[in-house]
């Protein structure tokens, strides 16, 4: 038999059959770089806070939360979310203070910093699924299309969940000239949906990369990763650093809260602004995702334990990935942020604003919402002991 004649593997034929929406799994010299990682052990990444990232909880005490036909509905807006209708034109002018922020829904941020253009977590998608007829829909359309935006000096991927690498969002990109700055291991994704490898940059923790004048850093975070059925855990997730000549932010990416917002503060900051995850939190999965309170605390360990700057709550308003109701973010961080004297930005998906500018804060919100309850105001909910559950495994990527 000549080598003409040979079969592939089973395994082999069996990964030509994944949906490419799996991206591909890290090989060869990217996981030999894996294992030689100080956050990586037993074979595979490591938190570095213990955390548990299956939901706790029976499958059916979730079910019947998630399911019941009240609760849904107050996932999912009253009418139409405003989306800024001129973002296009607005973009068209640089900014005045030499920061400005753009918040395209979910956690995908455009920030134009000292003359450069960052991208974080672009998802232009309908849908955060590895499939195109199910899974969670946008509550609001994007503000602009991905060819509006312009060019982008870098995009900054957080990790690779669905609602943060988005695969038809990243094929159309791979077709530029930006290059990515990504966390160990991403970068095999992307060289399957087609972005060269010289135009990709990972990352472990605490590492950095020049790109355009400004500086990029892997900071840890709380949270996991992985897209297909079988997750490997080989694939590192990151917050995200981002300093220029006169402006310093953050990104926190996924996150639980951890003691390490304190150490990246007083390493890389005070920050201009932050842009925290405060959205798709329950008592199911308290590890893994931040209540706005959290944030909140999060934002003034990275400030010094003070408030500064600006922060924007991201990853809430455009999927529906939580039992809670979808405008409860925004209303339970506008009063943890008023409490402790913080100013908070509310923007309109794809409505642009400058830190040391006007900051919008009208909770827009409500117009499309029905009524939410603040229970946080009459208890410590952010800070009470999570309930022991026996762990079962849902859905797990959030």
């Amino acid at each position: 038999m000549t080598g003409a004649d040979k079969q592939p593997s089973l395994r082999t034929r069996l990964r030509s059959l994944r949906p490419d929406a799996f991206g591909a799994d890290p090989a060869g010299a990217r996981m030999e770089r894996i294992r030689r990682s100080p956050n990586f052990a037993d074979g595979v990444f490591q938190n570095p806070e213990g955390a548990r990232t299956r939901p706790s909880g029976s499958m059916l005490e979730f079910a019947k939360v998630y399911f019941h036909k009240e609760q849904r509905a107050r996932r999912s807006p009253t009418g139409t979310v405003p989306v800024h209708a001129t973002t296009v034109a607005d973009l068209s002018r640089p900014p005045a203070t030499g920061l400005r922020l753009t918040w395209m829904g979910h956690s995908s941020v455009l920030a134009e910093i000292d003359g450069r253009r960052v991208l974080f977590d672009p998802v232009w998608g309908e849908r955060c699924s590895p499939f195109v007829f199910a899974g969670p829909k946008r509550l609001h359309p994007v503000p602009l299309p991905l060819a509006a935006l312009g060019a982008v000096d870098v995009i900054v991927i957080s990790h690779d969940h669905y609602d943060h690498l988005d695969l038809q969002t990243i094929k159309a990109l791979a077709g530029t000239d930006t290059v990515f700055a990504v966390p160990l291991g991403v970068g095999a994704h992307l060289e399957r949906w087609g972005v060269p490898l010289d135009r990709i940059h990972e990352l472990d923790w605490n590492e950095s990369v020049r790109i355009a004048g400004i500086s990029l850093t892997a900071t840890p975070a709380r949270h996991f990763c992985g897209r297909g059925l079988r997750n490997q855990q080989h694939t590192l997730w990151a917050s995200w650093v981002v300093s220029g000549p006169e402006h310093r932010i953050y990104h926190s990416g996924d996150t639980g809260y951890f003691s390490g917002f304190k150490d990246i503060g007083a390493e890389h900051g005070p920050f201009d602004a932050t842009m925290i995850q405060v959205g798709a939190y329950s008592e199911y999965w308290p590890d893994i995702h931040m209540t706005p309170a959290e944030g909140v605390r999060a934002h003034l360990d990275l400030q010094g334990n003070r408030p500064h700057g600006v922060l924007m709550p991201i990853h809430w308003g455009t999927f529906n990935l939580a039992p809670h109701a979808w405008s409860e973010p925004g209303e339970w961080m506008n009063d943890a942020a008023e409490e402790v004297g913080q100013p908070v930005a509310f923007p309109r998906p794809g409505e642009p604003f400058e830190p040391a500018g006007k900051v919008p804060s009208e909770p827009w919100w409500r117009a499309v919402s029905e009524p939410v309850a603040h229970p946080w105001r009459h208890s410590e909910v952010a800070d009470a002991a999570p309930v022991q559950r026996e762990e079962v495994d849902l859905a797990g990527e959030r």
